[in-house]
């Protein structure tokens, strides 16, 4: 059975990979951000990214380079990958709205639809599900939405102010972006030439009821790679998982 929405997903993809990483030094003294690796897969984050979105579909990849970019690139041009990859350097700071608006004029389909990830995420989660949601509420922008869990453990109280238990590492009550992205086409044409679209560009479309969120199935994995705890936890949970 032919599925309708097949032909409007993406394929193509922008990651966001120029960040200097400064807390997780002294991992990022002498690499960018994503090719940290995760301890016990042998592959930077990355890696990982570009394998994922070639399962969802993905067969081009941008990836915007900053800090380092030479140690990303040399990578690139020796791992064996499943997507095909091409890489910008900023030649002057544009932020982060004028970074991804730079990186989408080289994608290779300029009027289809694309997905965005930030480098430091590290998640396995349905994209085709995200942009046949993306697709069903004729949104412009979609963004993935997590429930991290808060660091340290949580108290419950009764009416009375009595403790009646202890939660340790509770997800949050909040629903945060998770740094994984579907546009359309016309959405590279919003962006600032220079800024941060999340200030700009997100809350336009939100006031105009074009920006849609899509909640991460619970159970699917996901975690921003920001501290050298972020690794190790990373490595625990997913020695759990088995992978």
């Amino acid at each position: 059975m032919t599925d309708p929405n097949a032909a409007v997903r993406p394929v193509q993809a922008v990651i966001l990979a120029g960040g200097q990483g400064s807390r997780l030094r002294p991992y990022t003294d002498d690499r960018p951000k994503p090719m940290v690796e995760i301890p016990g897969t042998g592959t930077p984050i990355i890696g990982h990214q570009l394998t994922w979105l070639a399962e969802e579909g993905v067969t081009d990849v941008v990836i915007s380079c900053g800090h380092l970019a030479d140690v990303l690139q040399k990578w690139l041009d020796t791992a064996d990958l499943p997507v095909r990859v091409t890489t910008v350097v900023e030649s002057e700071p544009l932020g982060r709205g004028g970074g991804l608006r730079y990186a989408a004029g080289h994608l290779p389909h300029p009027d289809k639809p694309w997905y965005a990830t930030n480098g430091d995420i590290w998640t396995r989660f349905s994209l085709r599900d995200m942009a046949d949601f993306h697709t069903e509420r004729d949104a412009v922008a979609t963004l993935a939405l997590a429930r991290p869990r808060i660091p340290w453990g949580a108290v419950k109280t009764d009416g009375f102010g009595h403790v009646t238990d202890f939660i340790e590492a509770p997800p949050s009550t909040f629903e945060i972006n998770a740094g994984v992205y579907v546009f359309s086409a016309e959405f590279a044409g919003m962006l600032p030439e220079r800024g941060d679209h999340e200030r700009t560009t997100f809350p336009r479309l939100a006031r105009e009821r074009r920006l849609a969120g899509f909640t991460i199935p619970q159970g699917a994995y996901w975690r921003a790679i920001d501290t050298a705890k972020d690794l190790t936890e990373a490595a625990k949970e997913l020695a759990a998982l088995g992978r």
